[in-house]
């Protein structure tokens, strides 16, 4: 039951969901891994979500007679858009209506609009764009209120530090496994990757029901429409996300019909209008902003660009890896995933390094460490023979690729959480978490465009030129990302050293 509010309680005070202490001793060993798998799983299923499109793109794209390799790059870039831009007001949904509440609403959703998508193939391919963008509407729910939840339920100690460590190890996990059930359920008929995940969805939503704690004993609701405005500041959440998918989609669709097309210039424009309005809300106006006044420094701006840049890059890397499985090598969808499988093993090892590192170095070691990572893997498949034996490159690059995901995620929401109040913590996550997947989105975009223009043909070696060109734009991404870190590090040195000078002076 809701408590009420004492008479003379200020309202904006009472708009605060309170929740129970951690307490884990109090529950089953068998209770807390449960509870631990089912909140990973979140995380699992978001990039199972993308692994699974990347296997069977060629499929799909000759299922709908897309020859288009630009509509072909929408298909992965469209779920990876709507995961990024939602993640940050699904935060808010949850600190208003609960965590586990929504969580079961994220998989209920995700679960109906992968249903949709399978079923997409009795119209067209438009449906299926569409299925994919509402799909990655379920992750953005389920990703932030995951790790909320992960924070609530456990004191800090070494199992809630192996909790978070394994909540990111399960990412190149999650896609591989994703992109080997796709290419067996493509054997038989391609929507039945989609079908079956739905039902998986589903009985996750239901274990979620019935097994995750209620760590909210009490919700004080707004209790009007101007108050729920407020809280959870829906006039500049509107304007973020509205700016964020015009933008995005900009870029995404000038390769499809050209920057000469009026409406892919109107949308960039107006995304670049709405973004200082947006902040202007956030900064001046909101009462709850989504993003707290401590963020905007410049320490974090490093961060932020750094994790921006190598998962621009990353994204990029793994469409296009699939590319030159399926296409330029003409390997199979399972083989494939075969051939990405040691990620699984690197990525376990590097989620362990990496909370090792994170309380030996500075956070900002291992942004320059994941954006070295990034830049190798992407150089290593830009200059890649399509048929060179499998352990001279390809081999090489799912050894390194893992670090740059492993180490780049967690040192980011450790140095942005640092610099955020202990009541915000959920912010940083969650604003780290947008960044990655809204890059994955946008370097898509930027690299479907450089495709287009390198490739003059249909050619093999045409093909190849394109993969490598957009290739390309990923080593260029790492390598500016890596540039930045560089600089980050020094700074913070320098920053640590100065600080030391004050202090003695003192």
């Amino acid at each position: 039951m809701d408590e009420k509010i004492p008479p003379n309680q200020d309202r904006d005070d009472a708009i605060e969901s309170s929740t129970t202490p951690s307490t884990p001793g109090k529950r089953s060993l068998p209770h807390n891994v449960l509870i631990t798998a089912i909140l990973i799983l979140a995380h699992f299923t978001t990039q199972v979500g993308l692994g699974q499109l990347l296997a069977i793109v060629q499929i799909i794209g000759a299922s709908f007679n897309i020859t288009s390799p630009s509509i072909l790059s929408w298909l992965s870039a469209g779920y990876s858009l709507t995961v990024g831009t939602f993640i940050l007001i699904s935060g808010r949904l949850g600190d208003v209506f609960g965590y586990k509440r929504m969580l079961v609403i994220g998989y209920v959703w995700y679960a109906v609009f992968s249903l949709v998508a399978g079923c997409s193939l009795f119209s067209n391919y438009v449906l299926f764009i569409f299925a994919r963008v509402l799909q990655g509407v379920g992750p953005s729910i389920c990703l932030p209120n995951a790790l909320a939840l992960l924070g609530i339920l456990f004191e800090p100690a070494l199992g809630k530090n192996m909790a978070f460590a394994a909540f990111g190890a399960c990412a190149p996990t999650g896609s591989i496994v994703g992109s080997i059930f796709a290419g067996v359920f493509a054997l038989a008929w391609w929507p039945w990757t989609f079908w079956s995940f739905a039902m998986v969805l589903m009985v996750l939503a239901a274990v979620t029901a019935l097994a995750i704690p209620d760590t909210q004993i009490r919700t004080i609701r707004p209790r009007s429409f101007a108050e729920y405005t407020s809280h959870l500041d829906l006039s500049a959440a509107t304007i973020g996300i509205t700016a964020m998918i015009l933008f995005n989609f900009a870029w995404n669709q000038a390769p499809v019909v050209g920057w000469d097309s009026p409406y892919v210039l109107v949308c960039l424009i107006l995304a670049v209008l709405l973004f200082p309005a947006f902040l202007y809300l956030e900064l001046r106006v909101s009462k709850y902003p989504l993003i707290p006044w401590s963020v905007f420094n410049r320490d974090n701006g490093f961060v932020l660009a750094c994790i921006a840049m190598g998962w621009a890059s990353f994204g990029i890397w793994v469409y296009y890896i699939w590319q030159i499985f399926l296409v330029s090598r003409g390997i199979s969808p399972i083989l494939g995933g075969a051939y990405l499988t040691p990620m699984i093993i690197t990525g376990i090892i590097a989620a362990g390094t990496t909370g090792y590192l994170l309380g030996v170095v500075r956070p900002a070691w291992l942004m320059v460490f994941s954006l070295s990572a990034f830049l190798t893997t992407a150089l290593l498949t830009a200059t890649l023979p399509p048929h060179q034996i499998y352990w001279a490159q390809i081999f090489v690059c799912t050894l390194v690729a893992t670090f740059g995901m492993e180490m780049s995620f967690p040192a980011a929401t450790v140095y942005l959480s640092n610099s955020i109040a202990k009541e915000q913590q959920g912010v940083a996550a969650s604003l780290v978490s947008t960044v990655v997947n809204y890059s994955i989105s946008l370097g898509l975009g930027f690299a479907g465009t450089v495709e287009v223009n390198v490739r003059h043909g249909d050619s093999p070696e045409e093909v190849l030129n394109g993969y490598r060109g957009a290739l390309y734009i990923a080593v260029g991404f790492a390598g500016m990302g890596l540039a930045t870190s560089v600089v980050f590090l020094a700074h913070t040195y320098w920053s640590g050293r100065e600080g030391r000078k004050v202090e003695a002076s003192d």
